[in-house]
């Protein structure tokens, strides 16, 4: 072979190969920077951003991914997608829980069967778990739990992920907590009304062994534990005639000690504070009836303040999740709007005042921080 046409065809086959690199288009990113973003600078960052979950309306396989940049305020949608061109149908039908454990992340989708296990840092995809109607995780040394509907929990080994074992609960397990070595699992029977179920299930996480049933309302769903041993627990009632209440057990003895008369949809406990909203749905006035509460843990006591101060919760159409900042104390509420469009994320400083907002994906409603280096 002559050393020209040697040349002639390496000189075809890199244009070809250049050719062909162009006709590869790789998803965008859709970025907006924040108006009105600020952060305060006198403050130690242990986050440096914060995933955002958005569930898609069921059937619809719109699930999807965002991220804020808490340094920057630069706010991006969509990127499992970005990350993962060669996952032909997305992240799936209803984005239901988000954790990080470790170096990976956990994806929850629930309507798809599946949990997409990714790198935390980059979202690029490591595994598919198939768990079946699939609905939240929490780790306990090494392991992830994760509640079906089936009326089981799943147990994960988080460095092979692979399933290792399943802890039988109540009928369609929801949200867990852990306090000590012991998981608390809320079980709702949610899919067979008015035969509703109305325990928490307790199981000892070293010997994976359901230990007991706490007998506490009808329809359980979310669970939050509070620094002194405390478990919130929401009942969502029958949409008739019992209302949503919140109820408290002391997991030091494992029984009911305290009944809150208000309805909540959803908790979260940052230090002595409870941040509670809810959306109570009635098939007698086919309505939604919002509200919101604060509750002092250390005190046992409902607050006859709110956490948003500034008539912005008027504007909120359907709440639909929450979290507080570790470093500043934001409050970051979400907006699902009317569950097919695009979602809001707004933030309320400290004192109750909205700092700003962004337009999310559909039914934005679980969030994850991404931890500092």
């Amino acid at each position: 072979m002559s050393v020209n046409y040697l040349y002639r065809f390496l000189l075809c086959s890199l244009l070809l190969l250049t050719a062909c690199r162009k006709d590869l288009v790789l998803p965008q990113v859709d970025s907006v920077d924040i108006a009105g973003y600020s952060r305060p600078h006198d403050v130690t960052p242990t986050v440096q951003g914060l995933y955002v979950l958005n569930e898609g309306n069921m059937n619809m396989n719109k699930a999807s991914l965002d991220y804020l940049d808490l340094t920057t305020g630069r706010y991006s949608r969509r990127l499992y997608e970005a990350y993962n061109p060669e996952v032909t149908k997305g992240l799936g039908d209803v984005g239901n829980d988000i954790q990080i454990y470790g170096s990976k992340m956990y994806i929850v989708v629930n309507n798809s069967n599946k949990v997409e296990v990714v790198d935390a840092a980059t979202v690029t995809r490591i595994k598919q778990l198939n768990i079946r109607q699939c609905r939240y995780v929490v780790f306990y040394k090494g392991n992830a739990y994760i509640t079906s509907n089936d009326g089981y929990v799943s147990v994960i080994d988080t460095v092979s992920l692979t399933e290792t074992g399943r802890i039988k609960t109540g009928r369609n397990p929801e949200q867990m907590a852990i306090s000590g070595n012991k998981l608390y699992v809320a079980n709702s029977g949610g899919y067979s009304p008015p035969n509703y179920e109305r325990t928490v299930s307790v199981i000892n996480l070293d010997t994976q062994q359901e230990l007991k049933r706490i007998d506490v309302a009808i329809n359980l769903d979310r669970l939050a534990l509070d620094p002194y041993g405390d478990l919130y627990v929401s009942s969502r009632g029958d949409y008739y005639t019992i209302p949503s209440r919140l109820y408290v057990i002391d997991t030091h003895s494992d029984t009911v000690k305290k009944r809150f008369d208000i309805a909540a949809s959803n908790i979260f406990i940052h230090k002595d504070l409870a941040y509670i909203y809810s959306v109570a749905w009635s098939y007698i006035t086919h309505s939604n009836t919002i509200s919101y509460a604060l509750i002092n843990v250390k005190a046992d006591t409902l607050l006859s303040t709110q956490f948003i101060t500034d008539g912005t919760d008027k504007q909120i159409v359907i709440p639909y999740g929450i979290l507080v900042d570790p470093d500043t104390e934001d409050v970051y509420v979400s907006d699902a709007l009317d569950y097919v469009s695009p979602g809001i994320l707004y933030c309320f400083d400290k004192a109750g005042k909205k700092k700003w907002s962004v337009e999310t994906g559909d039914i934005p409603g679980h969030f994850v921080f991404l931890k500092k280096n």
